[in-house]
């Protein structure tokens, strides 16, 4: 194994949790989050040796992983409605009380747009808005105008689902 390829390994050893996180928050599907690990794995090895180092290599790590599964997102629209193989067994299931609530807002995260998606990702990663606005292309200002209408976003969506479930006249 050459210095490159051990620098790599160090690299997803380390950062590993982080691609695992942003590639979750892109799909459903267990198998599908798999997928988008490996194919944001392929995409670091392709541009590893022309990291500069002129940024971090965890933005590098966000902004590579982000765009994989942005594009793994967007081809899926393209081919339309695939039929799944099922077989009885949701390894994402768990009922416990702080699983239900990540559970919800993982869903009203994932009615956000790309964009939003991932601001709201990095900033419960607790980077900085200037991390963020680094991986993202935006300035660190605009990261909290946008945060602050993503969070009235969101609330929105709780308010209407709360009103939907227990009211009664």
């Amino acid at each position: 194994m050459d210095n490159l390829e051990k620098e790599f390994e160090t690299v997803v050893r380390e950062h590993r949790s982080t691609i695992y996180t942003v590639c979750y928050m892109f799909s459903n599907d267990a198998d599908e989050v798999a997928d988008l690990f490996q194919e944001t794995l392929i995409n670091m090895w392709k541009g590893f040796a022309r990291f500069r180092g002129e940024s971090d290599v965890k933005t590098w790590i966000w902004r590579v992983a982000l765009n994989t599964c942005i594009t793994a997102e967007r081809k899926k629209k393209r081919r339309g409605d695939e039929i799944p193989l099922s077989m009885d067994i949701n390894l994402f299931e768990d009922n416990d009380y702080d699983t239900r609530q990540i559970r919800m807002l993982r869903e009203r995260i994932m009615l956000l747009g790309h964009f939003d998606r991932a601001i709201v990702l990095l900033w419960l990663e607790n980077l900085s808005y200037e991390d963020i606005g680094a991986i993202v292309g935006i300035s660190a200002k605009n990261v909290s105008v946008r945060l602050v209408r993503i969070r009235e976003q969101l609330k929105r969506m709780s308010n209407t689902k709360n009103n939907s479930h227990g009211q009664k006249g």
